[in-house]
Formats: C-alpha cells, sequence, structure tokens
C-alpha cells in the first residue's frame, strides 16, 4: 500500500471521527455541565470520561463487525445503515440542531447537572456515553475497521487516529474555559458546521458503496 493511500486512508478516519466525536463541540457543553466545579474535579471527570469513550470505541473498534456478522448482518447493510445515521449526524451538525445523536439531550443535561448537584460521578453518563462515544462515533469506528477488514496498517492507522482525537478530546476538556474564550460559541458553530458539511460527503458516499455492494445493484 502506497504512502499517498495511507495518507489518505488518515485523512478519512481523522475526519469522519474528528467529527463524530467533536471535541470542539464537547468543551462547551462539559463547561456548562461543570458550572464553576473544582478545577481538580473538572481534570478528574474529563480524565475518567475520555477513558472510559476509549474503552468503548476500542471494543466497538475489535469486536463492532464481529457482533454485525454474528447478528447476519452484511458490510453492505453495515454500509447503507452507519452511511445514513452518519448523515444524520452530519445533518445535526450542519442546522446546529441538538439531537441524541450529535450532543446530549435536555432531559440528558438536566439528569447531568442534577446528578453534580448531588457529587454523582458524571464522567461515564452523559460525558463518555453518549457525549464523547456517541452512536455516531460507534457506528463510524466499525464502518472504518470494516473497511480495511484484512488490511492491518490501514486498520492500525484507523486505531492510531482514534487515539489521536480522543486525546484532543481530552485536552478540549482540560482546556474548555480558554477554547470558549478563543473560539467563541460562533467560531464552535463555524468549524462544526464545516466538519458536519465533509461528513455529509463522506456518509453519502457510505450509502452509494453500500448500494453498489447489495444485491439490488448486483
Amino acid at each position: 500500500m502506497s504512502s499517498t493511500a495511507l495518507a489518505e486512508i488518515a485523512v478519512q478516519a481523522f475526519t469522519i471521527l474528528f467529527v463524530t466525536i467533536g471535541p470542539l463541540d464537547v468543551a462547551p457543553i462539559f463547561l456548562g455541565l461543570v458550572g464553576e466545579a473544582p478545577a481538580r474535579l473538572r481534570r478528574r471527570l474529563a480524565l475518567k470520561a475520555c477513558l472510559v469513550a476509549a474503552i468503548v470505541l476500542y471494543g466497538f473498534a475489535f469486536f463492532g463487525e464481529a457482533l454485525m456478522t454474528a447478528l447476519g448482518i452484511g458490510f453492505p447493510a453495515l454500509r447503507l445503515a452507519g452511511g445514513i445515521l452518519l448523515l444524520l449526524v452530519a445533518i445535526d451538525l450542519v442546522l446546529a440542531r441538538p439531537s441524541g445523536l450529535s450532543s446530549i439531550t435536555a432531559e440528558e443535561r438536566s439528569e447531568a447537572e442534577r446528578e453534580l448537584r448531588h457529587h454523582t460521578d458524571i464522567s461515564v453518563f452523559p460525558l463518555a456515553i453518549p457525549l464523547i462515544a456517541g452512536p455516531g462515533a460507534m457506528t463510524a469506528i466499525v464502518l472504518l475497521m470494516a473497511q480495511h477488514e484484512g488490511e492491518r496498517i490501514a486498520q492500525g492507522i484507523v486505531l492510531a487516529v482514534l487515539a489521536a482525537v480522543i486525546l484532543l478530546a481530552l485536552l478540549a476538556l482540560l482546556f474548555a474555559d480558554a477554547i470558549r474564550r478563543l473560539l467563541g460559541r460562533t467560531g464552535v458553530n463555524v468549524v462544526t458546521r464545516v466538519g458536519g458539511i465533509l461528513l455529509a460527503a463522506l456518509a453519502a458516499q457510505f450509502i452509494i458503496d453500500g448500494l453498489r455492494a447489495s444485491r439490488l445493484f448486483g
């Protein structure tokens, strides 16, 4: 496999995972949840949330395709369903329309704030799941790993990119105040919408590939 092909794999994986995990989107939500919590508590919540999210996403990376196979779901169907789900995530991002796919719902936010007031650990829910490791990110990592089945180097690149994006998410949580001052809500929305457009194009490609590989077009 040429260096150009490997670079294309890395760029595709980074684009999809960065948009679906959304480090810049996570930061302001994290600030809204933790409020005036002490810096030490913020760091602990951020570290634990990213660790749990990493475990979940790497679990899907290694075992997601096997689970699909056990359920009798073929790769064309996975591409179709995954492409549609990622397209819905992209639409939410472009329209800045929060939903359970690209963000946490109002009910989840309210529950998390109530738990934090009662000194309950919110790092697993909703920080790790679904804020960082949401449906879009889970689907994306399964699709990316299945797309390069049998290609150890390509899959290694996908796994390395996943680690890099989770690290970016951790940095975004740790420096959420600085990001808010630097970009503001408008800046974050601009980055999110651009990412949403790119994700929509990649999702459409997954759908097209799934249709081509299906028996309907065989």
